[in-house]
């Protein structure tokens, strides 16, 4: 597993009320809907798309891509990574759907219909988390900075530094582009970060505990809040974790200063 990035920043932002973050709004969630989902799934990527969920899952060994229905959970198509690979985060664009890697370098470019294996990519760093905002692919490393990559030769764009009240915050991990923002799950916590992709600060903080019940928890310290994915077309916003056996629609519901 990941070694645990010790900083000051994630104990102040990701765990502090909005009073101790410099007045960032916090939020809190609302279930909207319940559905399936596989519990032997060590999620790292997942997105909405026509209809279907597609997940990325991690492991050395166990690492594939899916294509899952959203009602019953059950997975429609899948490729499995070779064993040396770890998989990460997962994005589409256009007909392609490209995939990082943890520690190996190495990133996956398939068909996006049939899963077949078209091409692979090397970047510097770890892979963590992949989004798209519709011209650039944006990519976390689980450092504080999240990189912006042409879509077309994924040649890196540029970065920027994430802050939550002036602080750095490390272990940025699983993203999502939601309405001009980026939803960024802070690894071990129950947090998403709102960040603002012109400036990287936090404009927000999401607080997804008690979220899974702690019965449903069978997947020991690694089954923690990973994965989200919005469906712009019906603004829903859904939430899963690592080998959880649920996968939620929430709405997020503003919590009221002190």
């Amino acid at each position: 597993m990941r070694i645990v990035l010790l900083a000051a920043a994630l104990a102040a932002a990701a765990c502090g009320p909005a009073s101790e973050a410099g007045d960032i709004p916090e939020y809190t969630y609302r279930v909207i809907h319940t559905y399936p989902h596989d519990n032997h799934a060590f999620t790292q990527g997942l997105l909405y798309l026509n209809g279907f969920l597609y997940e990325g899952t991690g492991q050395n060994a166990e690492s594939s891509i899916r294509k899952v229905e959203l009602a019953t959970g059950k997975v429609l198509q899948q490729h499995d990574i070779p064993e040396a690979y770890f998989g990460e985060g997962i994005v589409n664009w256009k007909d392609r759907l490209i995939e990082i890697t943890w520690t190996t370098q190495v990133g996956f470019i398939y068909d996006l219909a049939t899963f077949q294996l078209k091409s692979q990519f090397q970047y510097p760093g770890q892979g963590w988390g992949l989004t798209q905002d519709g011209k650039r692919i944006v990519m976390s490393d689980g450092t504080p900075q999240i990189r912006f990559w042409d879509p077309e030769t994924l040649a890196e764009l540029g970065r920027i530094n994430v802050t939550a009240a002036g602080v750095p915050v490390q272990d940025l991990n699983e993203l999502e582009w939601v309405k001009g923002e980026i939803y960024a799950n802070i690894w071990q916590t129950d947090r998403i970060a709102r960040i603002d992709p012109n400036n990287g600060r936090v404009v927000g903080w999401i607080d997804c505990s008690g979220l899974l019940n702690p019965h449903d928890r069978v997947g020991g310290e690694g089954a923690v809040l990973n994965g989200i994915a919005y469906d712009a077309s019906t603004d829903r916003l859904f939430v899963t974790g690592k080998l959880w056996p649920k996968l939620f629609e929430i709405r997020l519901v503003k919590k009221s200063a002190r």
